[in-house]
Parts: C-alpha cells; sequence; structure tokens
C-alpha cells in the first residue's frame, strides 16, 4: 500500500469527520475543533486539530495539525497546561475566566 503525504491524511481525515465518524471531538476556542478519527480504510487513529473549513473541502483550513496515534501524549502534554481553552484547568485546578 502506498504512503500518503500529510495533506493527503488530513483531507481524509476532515472527509470522515464531517460525515460524522470522529469518535471524540471538542469544541475549542476561536472556532478550533480537536477530534480523534479513526480511518477505517488504514485502522491507524489521528488526533486532529483544525479550524473552519470555509471552501467546502478546497482547502485545508489553516493552523491544521495532525498526530498520529503514537503522539497522543505528546498531544496531551502540549495541551494540558495551555491557557488558551476554557475547558482546561488552570494550574490552581480551576478553569479560566470567559
Amino acid at each position: 500500500m502506498q504512503e500518503r503525504s500529510e495533506e493527503q491524511i488530513i483531507s481524509r481525515l476532515l472527509e470522515l469527520e464531517n460525515g460524522g465518524q470522529a469518535e471524540r471531538r471538542a469544541e475549542l476556542t476561536g472556532e478550533r475543533f480537536l477530534s480523534l478519527i479513526q480511518d477505517p480504510d488504514s485502522g491507524r487513529a489521528f488526533i486532529l486539530r483544525h479550524g473552519v473549513d470555509d471552501t467546502e473541502g478546497a482547502e485545508i483550513p489553516e493552523g491544521t495539525e495532525l498526530y498520529d496515534e503514537t503522539a497522543g501524549a505528546e498531544v496531551r502534554d502540549r495541551y494540558s497546561a495551555s491557557d488558551e481553552d476554557d475547558l482546561i484547568e488552570n494550574e490552581d485546578g480551576e478553569g479560566s475566566e470567559p
């Protein structure tokens, strides 16, 4: 089986997500989303962070980030202490104020 480029993988995952096939999806602040998606064709799981697609699939949203299943801990560590999202607790145990 031929390896897909990162752009091809992201396009495929956005297609799956738009088809309602994301296992988990969270809306972040600023019209951004974080999704856990398993590609049924490859069996691989991915974490996708992206903005809103206003081009109906013609372009990948700016700032889109892709992590494969092995990067799950990296993503958790990167965003767990982030103060960018109201759903993530601060170090003092409280969510940030809107």
